[in-house]
């Protein structure tokens, strides 16, 4: 599909938000309007891909959940979308080149390291994706943390017009590393992307990242 289809279905999404929602976005102005960009994601609800999207003044890509893809009818909306498949707990070959691909062309890929929702809003244990695709696809990444005023577990949690504070931090990039990183070198660069991310975040939802963040980081 077009651009024009995504950005249709991103105004119809905006409208959504607005309505359902009191959204605030922080640090819109930290975006980089061109070039390769790997937007890293705290995961708190399904509604999170949309809401970078509303919130992202460029297109962007998302590398999600491959369940997404079994019904017909999401998939092909969600593929149009720029949606990709990869499959959690298993190598994704396939889906890292693809990642890689789309940041060869200076577009701008969406991951949420966590890999899952988090059911308490705090952040989790991430997967090691993120610093691999960063490392191999040698573009900078840029931290957005998504803040809840309600457990979006509670399935009327929409239609209680809950606070949402969208943060974006500032673009960096990953300290040099091998291309092949040993298993303490992921955990290090695993813990700096999310780092970034716990930093946007209020304290008692910073999970178990907590301890990584410093008065300093945070002010």
């Amino acid at each position: 599909m077009s651009g024009l289809y995504y950005y249709f279905i991103r105004f119809l999404l905006s409208i959504v938000f607005l309505l359902f929602t009191r959204r605030q976005v922080k640090g819109r102005e930290n975006i980089p309007k061109k070039g390769p960009l790997l937007v890293v994601v705290n995961h708190v609800s399904m509604v999170d891909p949309p809401l970078v999207a509303v919130v992202f003044n460029r297109r962007l890509k998302f590398m999600a959940k491959e369940e997404l893809f079994r019904s017909w009818f999401l998939g092909f909306i969600v593929g149009n979308l720029g949606v990709f498949p990869v499959q959690r707990g298993k190598p994704n070959r396939e889906a890292l080149r693809r990642a890689e691909t789309i940041l060869a062309k200076g577009q701008a890929l969406v991951i949420f390291p966590e890999g899952t929702r988090s059911r308490d809003v705090r952040l989790q244990a991430a997967l090691h994706g993120a610093a691999q695709i960063a490392r191999r696809g040698k573009a900078p990444l840029i931290p957005v943390a998504i803040a809840v005023s309600r457990n979006p577990a509670d399935k009327r949690w929409f239609l209680k017009r809950p606070r949402v504070v969208v943060n974006i931090g500032r673009p960096f990039y990953l300290p040099p590393a091998d291309d092949k990183l040993a298993k303490e070198r992921r955990v290090e660069l695993t813990n700096l992307i999310m780092k970034r991310i716990a930093e946007l975040l209020p304290a008692e939802h910073r999970g178990d990242y907590g301890e990584l963040v410093t008065a300093d980081d945070a002010s």
